[in-house]
């Protein structure tokens, strides 16, 4: 039986479903990951606890998780974007989708997890993990973390505190453009987003601006316009990456995913919904150490053809009709 110390994590990002045109994403570096399109500029930060992946010589862990903001979370995807469009408001989603089914590799306790992430965690998460291709969605404006709402005038920037959101908590990684510095976004806005906030009726605090847009008309009311800067964390103490668990707590036994994966990668998407178009993706993908691959450990693809090979026989077939 597989076991997660024989997996290692591979990250990449890109602007569109296609890895093969994404970066490796430098975990727990202060680098971002640039994503550029004709639909968003985004960069984007992946900071892991206890990482075991690619590339190799990566830090195992990221001033971050020092800050007084994140010592018991154990992840992080924060990302900074600007809209080449005006996106609305009810329609820009964040989550997790797949190309597969993955309905018969749910592992128990799966829906009553799930519905204490509803209750407690994310209210406005919506989805369907029973279909041919599925997904969990949330709006952007009730989901994420952290929103901070930039300027949209190139010469109006933050100062002082405020500028970019930075936490200046001195780290002892160094690695490539890194300054051993953690950049953590925190709620707000700057410059003139400062007046959108109190325009739309934004709440100050975090917690109090996800529960203003659980409410669909205030989603609707909101827009994310074409040439403003937003910064966004989406972080949380419940999935575990060292150790591929699912750790929700609230009486509920740790849940191991190595056993029910299917080879699929796990992939977090900022998508349009009106549009139905991604607009950044991050995807995170289980290798087999050396020593593994040399005791037998299947890889992604291995394990894919063994749970998803007859369907894709069918598929096969279907077209061939």
């Amino acid at each position: 039986m597989a076991t997660h110390e024989q997996y290692i994590l591979h990250v990449t990002a890109g602007a569109t479903y296609d890895t093969s045109k994404h970066q490796d994403v430098l975990v727990n570096s202060e680098k971002p990951v640039d994503v550029s399109s004709d639909l968003i500029d985004a960069k984007i930060h992946m900071r892991i606890k206890d990482y075991r992946g690619l590339p190799e010589g990566s830090p195992k862990t990221s001033p971050y998780f020092s800050t007084p903001q994140h010592p018991y979370d154990r992840y992080s995807i924060s990302f900074s974007f600007t809209p080449k469009q005006d996106i609305a408001g009810d329609k820009l989603v964040f989550g997790n989708d797949f190309d597969h089914p993955i309905r018969d590799r749910l592992p128990p306790l799966f829906d009553k997890a799930f519905g204490i992430v509803k209750w407690w965690i994310d209210p406005g998460l919506d989805g369907d993990v029973y279909a041919d291709e599925p997904y969990l969605y949330g709006a952007l404006l009730s989901s994420i973390n952290v929103l901070r709402i930039g300027s949209k005038a190139e010469g109006d920037k933050p100062s002082g505190d405020d500028l970019e959101g930075e936490a200046q908590t001195q780290g002892d990684v160094e690695v490539p453009g890194s300054d051993g510095e953690a950049i953590v976004y925190e709620e707000g806005a700057d410059g003139d987003g400062v007046e959108v906030r109190k325009e739309k009726r934004v709440p100050d605090k975090s917690g109090a601006r996800q529960k203003f847009f659980l409410t669909e008309q205030n989603r609707k009311d909101f827009v994310f316009e074409a040439g403003r800067e937003y910064k966004s964390d989406f972080f949380n103490p419940y999935l575990d990456f060292n150790e591929f668990a699912l750790k929700i707590g609230d009486g509920l036994p740790n849940i191991s995913m190595i056993g029910h994966w299917d080879g699929q990668p796990l992939r977090y998407v900022l998508k349009n919904r009106e549009t139905n178009q991604e607009l950044f993706v991050v995807v995170i993908e289980l290798l087999p150490t050396e020593q593994a691959r040399k005791e037998g450990a299947e890889d992604p693809k291995e394990k894919f053809e063994q749970v998803h090979g007859s369907e894709k026989k069918e598929e096969k077939n279907e077209d061939l009709d």
